[in-house]
């Protein structure tokens, strides 16, 4: 009897295909977790704790430490939903909005030192937004049903 050897294994279109989503969901949770670390770390944290770099460039735009404080837990709260499946898609529409504010308040009041910053940060958060939308119908669903049985 004669033993014949199995062909070895090749990669089919689908499992190409399915690698190549696996690795671009790994990347985009990847770029999530680092968006999130940014918001609430160097971002939220030094207007959280009054830093003065913070305080005064707050100060400047004449908003003072109630604005500091406001736009720094818009940003922690923003942060940890990037983490969170259902609100995801909210999450980086709503920091998207903020960095377009930042922009504005970046060319407006500091003749747009770091104008570049709020947009290269619009990029991810937009594609965040877009992939990750139809977490949106879960959003959706999870607050009709919060509704229903209040």
């Amino acid at each position: 009897m004669s033993q014949t050897t199995a062909p070895a294994a090749t990669a089919t279109p689908r499992t190409s295909a399915t690698a190549r989503t696996r690795a671009a969901r790994i990347a985009l949770r990847t770029v999530q977790v680092l968006l999130a670390l940014f918001y609430g770390i160097a971002s939220a944290l030094p207007k959280l704790t009054a830093h003065p770099s913070a305080a005064e460039s707050f100060d400047k735009m004449g908003w003072g430490s109630a604005g500091m404080y406001t736009i720094g837990a818009l940003e922690l709260v923003g942060a940890v939903a990037l983490l969170v499946p259902a609100l995801q898609a909210v999450a980086a529409m709503a920091l998207s909005a903020l960095m377009v504010g930042a922009f504005i308040v970046q060319l407006a009041v500091f003749d747009g030192q770091y104008a570049a910053t709020p947009l290269i940060l619009i990029v991810p958060l937009a594609l965040i937004a877009w992939t990750r939308r139809s977490h949106n119908t879960d959003l959706l669903r999870l607050l009709r049903g919060a509704g229903r049985t209040a």
